[in-house]
């Protein structure tokens, strides 16, 4: 005679997780998010929010210009405080780039010292002299 059948792990819509877990503000955003491709579970792109996702699966998301990769830990019921959210993963993401490591798009336009505002009017057009070459 067999003991008990131990509960299969509870699997999740990922949009739902997705919104569980605070990554994306709202379920109908996230939805969009996925149609777009930027969320692959354990390697593998998806396009569908209806895919199942539960403790083990892998996340990896491009969100706002930076990649996040998570661990399923658990699958939530309700969408709680952000406390509770940090308990449904594991954060596995690179570390965010220091300032000057990062691309040169990324860069101003412009350096000023701090504190200096915004340039006057004059410094403007000097400084639009020195570009153009003032060739009057």
């Amino acid at each position: 005679m067999a003991g008990p059948v131990p509960p299969a792990p509870r699997k999740e819509r990922l949009d739902r997780f997705l919104f569980f877990s605070r990554a994306i503000k709202s379920r109908t955003l996230a939805q969009k998010v996925i149609e777009t491709g930027a969320i692959r579970v354990n390697s593998e792109r998806m396009i569908a929010s209806d895919h199942k996702v539960g403790a083990g699966d892998v996340l990896t998301m491009a969100v706002h210009n930076r990649i996040i990769v998570w661990k399923i830990l658990d699958c939530g019921t309700r969408r709680g405080p952000a406390s509770e959210a940090m308990t449904l993963y594991e954060d596995l993401s690179p570390p965010v780039l220091p300032r000057e490591e990062r691309s040169p798009y990324d860069a101003a336009i412009a350096e000023r010292d701090p504190g200096s505002g915004r340039p006057t009017k004059r410094e403007r057009r000097l400084t639009d002299k020195l570009r153009d070459g003032d060739e009057e």
